[in-house]
């Protein structure tokens, strides 16, 4: 890493205000969220929450975690929890997200937000009423990278963004689990591994004024392959591609008019990125040590300070972007399986 670039300046993993966090649904991407809370950060899961009671109890064994409820409604209610991550499927996130917030509990739902830009805005109105913080746990944003890319893209390095690629997808397998292929619990690639591609767009050239997709389907009638190209202000483009059917590159770039800048690794996790300008390409490096979903440390770090300077969003991934996320693929839904999907 050379002086080109700018400092990160995100908020530092240690050393900051702590919240207690309470856990709804103890899957896979919540079972990454804690580990990495407890080995690299000051923040603490102190409640998990399931359906299933003896989930909840294995997950607590498993990290240490004080209590676990086979019921919702206990852990939303309980005291010693400031703010609950809402990590179960995604039909889920907004019924589980207005449970916290009735309770009078800062959440986080992960990506996406909803299954619907409708659904979003209820999330997002419920807590702008309620007082309380909402966000989006679209980690990725929250990354050194993006915090110094941003940089990169604002001091005018690459001149005016025209153009962003991003492909972004991983292969289900011939067993895959039902969340990814089920309609009734939103299954499909767009919501699981295109959201990412789509934040990036957004991210890249703004919100998008024109929305063309085309994918295919499987058998159960959820996409497993879309393609899709968005146009932007001021003549800027972006495709985004995710699939299922198999892992791709997940690689992502932006091209201005001065100079390009393209991802070296997968940009959803921590990667490494260079900026081509003429003949000179300087390449950015994180100088952390975190690696894959370790990343997720960061945005817990990040919204333990939004909250404890009273912020109800989220400076660096507002409510209002997740929700614009949710209009463009609301619209690739609604071209690749012919129907919009609807609020419930």
């Amino acid at each position: 890493m050379t002086s080109f670039f700018p400092e990160p300046g995100v908020t530092p993993l240690r050393g900051g205000p702590v919240l207690r966090w309470g856990v709804l649904g103890p899957g896979d991407i919540a079972r990454a969220f804690t580990r990495t809370l407890h080995r690299n950060t000051d923040q603490r899961v102190v409640a998990v929450g399931s359906r299933s009671a003896d989930r909840a109890a294995a997950f607590a064994v498993e990290f240490d975690v004080p209590r676990s409820s086979g019921s919702s409604h206990d852990l939303v209610q309980d005291d010693g929890v400031d703010i609950v991550y809402v990590a179960a499927p995604h039909t889920e996130h907004l019924p589980l997200a207005l449970l916290a917030i009735q309770a009078g509990k800062h959440v986080l739902v992960e990506k996406p937000l909803a299954t619907c830009a409708a659904d979003g805005r209820r999330i997002a109105d419920a807590a702008r009423a309620a007082g309380v913080f909402a966000g989006e746990a679209m980690w990725t944003q929250y990354l050194p990278q993006s915090a110094v890319l941003r940089q990169v893209i604002d001091r005018g390095d690459l001149g005016d963004v025209r153009l962003a690629t991003a492909d972004v997808g991983w292969g289900i397998g011939d067993d895959p689990a039902p969340r990814m292929t089920d309609p009734a619990l939103a299954g499909g690639t767009v919501l699981d591994a295109g959201v990412y591609g789509f934040w990036f767009a957004q991210f890249a050239i703004g919100v998008p004024l024109q929305v063309r997709a085309l994918g295919t389907t499987i058998g159960s009638g959820v996409e497993d392959q879309a393609v899709t190209l968005l146009r932007g202000e001021q003549g800027r483009a972006a495709t985004v591609s995710s699939t299922m059917a198999g892992t791709n590159t997940g690689l992502a770039s932006i091209t201005g008019t001065r100079g390009t800048a393209r991802f070296l690794d997968p940009f959803v996790f921590p990667a490494r990125f260079a900026v081509r300008l003429g003949d000179d390409e300087h390449v950015w490096t994180d100088p952390t040590d975190l690696r894959l979903r370790d990343g997720l440390a960061w945005q817990a770090t990040a919204i333990a300070i939004a909250i404890t300077d009273g912020l109800t969003d989220s400076p660096v991934h507002p409510l209002d972007a997740a929700i614009d996320v949710l209009r463009t693929i609301d619209a690739v839904r609604a071209q690749v399986l012919g129907a919009v999907p609807e609020e419930r």
